[in-house]
């Protein structure tokens, strides 16, 4: 199959009235020496483009793996998971790899920057795998972000906060369709935490992108417009 049509930047013309992203009876298992485990059981979901929600549920319940399923980053056993239309479960590989450089953001707990490349690298690493490298956009980025006298250090010379500041600058620098972050402050304190997430909704809301994020924090959750809860790979009954 092609690569898909998603492009970052670019909204159809029916935003408004189609959503984003929609996840149709979603079903993924994992296989253990007993049989099958279950850990996403039908799963319906919506996101329309410039909301966010925020995904909850204990330890085990299947967030994590949903996160991954829309990311494009593991293959579901049936349903689908539509983006702007596309379903990614019937994308080849490469068109699977296009569509997480150019229409997803992906932020993460454990940061996963490059040790190698400085502040100013690694906030561009995503944008020119895609070759959507914008100097201007990435400037304000930087900006936004407080790191205009950070470009030049390695993350090993970075905080915790100021490393997930980066983190949240590369996966935005492509200006995706669709950002997710699981955990994304988990590894910080409240105070680093409540400054990342302020600045990671700033930038959502100044993009248009849609955001889905997984957390445990009621606290963070209930900044986000929208709620949902996993429990045992289901979606809670509001």
């Amino acid at each position: 199959m092609n690569a898909p049509s998603v492009r970052a930047g670019q909204a159809p013309a029916d935003t408004l009235a189609s959503p984003l992203l929609r996840v149709v009876n979603l079903r993924k298992s994992y296989a253990t020496p007993q049989g099958p485990l279950p850990v996403l059981r039908g799963i319906d979901l919506s996101l329309r483009a410039g909301e966010t929600l925020a995904l909850m549920g204990e330890s085990g319940s299947g967030k994590s793996t949903l996160l991954h399923l829309v990311g494009a980053l593991d293959r579901a056993d049936g349903g689908e998971i539509l983006l702007d239309g596309v379903d990614i479960a019937r994308l080849s590989e490469n068109a699977r790899a296009t569509l997480r450089r150019e229409a997803i953001g992906i932020v993460f707990q454990q940061f996963n920057l490059v040790a190698s490349l400085t502040v100013a690298e690694n906030l561009a690493f995503q944008a020119r795998l895609a070759g959507r490298y914008d100097p201007i956009w990435q400037a304000r980025l930087t900006q936004r972000l407080g790191l205009e006298r950070l470009v030049s250090r390695y993350p090993e010379q970075l905080s915790g906060g100021q490393q997930q500041r980066v983190a949240v600058g590369r996966a935005l620098a492509v200006r995706p369709r669709l950002l997710l972050a699981d955990e994304p402050t988990g590894n910080l304190d409240e105070a680093a935490g409540d400054a990342v997430m302020s600045l990671t909704l700033e930038l959502v809301a100044e993009t248009g992108c849609a955001f889905l994020m997984v957390t445990h924090s009621l606290r963070l959750a209930a900044r986000l417009e929208r709620r949902e809860t996993l429990v045992a790979g289901a979606l809670a009954a509001s």
